[in-house]
């Protein structure tokens, strides 16, 4: 009975350790301002992985954000190595509490984000179109923010609570 809860125990910490909140980095530098970084011209590398972990599309992004005051428009139009094209726009606001929240026409209601240190994070569901099907996906969006130019934005995609891919991109600001 001592082993069972000893092992209980140890999962119990393991399991704990390994949720990523963005307090973990409260302390790091340089300070993410959504607003500020995603303001002019800007251009993203990037892979969509499947649950197994194997890449199953490349694309580049190109970027555009213009900001008034609080409120900002981000133009992206995303090329697939397939040669398929798809366009987005968010419409993005920074609330008086220094969050952001967002729309776009294939966002399902508002996306909500939160930063502190380098880093920002954001949840939000996508409406996709896969094979002629609509489906909603959950994404689970990680910003990095490395110097000046650079961004890592890592994203979790879940359907029903389940893990069904990946999202990794290179963002870089032009002009530094």
């Amino acid at each position: 009975m001592k082993l069972f809860i000893n092992s209980y125990l140890l999962i119990a910490v393991i399991l704990s350790g390994c949720s990523v909140t963005l307090n973990d980095y409260a302390s790091t530098q340089p300070q993410f301002d959504l607003k500020e970084y995603f303001n002019g011209q800007l251009k993203a590398y990037g892979i969509i992985q499947n649950l197994s972990g194997k890449v199953i599309r490349r694309f580049t992004v190109d970027l555009h954000g213009l900001w008034t005051g609080d409120s900002g428009v981000l133009k992206e139009v995303f090329t697939f190595d397939d040669g398929e094209l798809q366009h987005r726009i968010w419409h993005l606001e920074r609330l008086s509490d220094g969050s952001y929240q967002g729309t776009a026409s294939d966002v399902i209601g508002t996306a909500i984000g939160h930063s502190l240190g380098f880093a920002f994070h954001w949840r939000y569901a996508l409406q996709i179109d896969l094979n002629g099907k609509k489906w909603t996906i959950n994404l689970d969006d990680w910003l990095f923010q490395l110097d000046n130019t650079r961004v890592i934005n890592r994203t979790q995609m879940t359907k029903w609570g389940i893990k069904v891919g990946e999202i990794t991109l290179i963002i870089e600001k032009s002009g530094g």
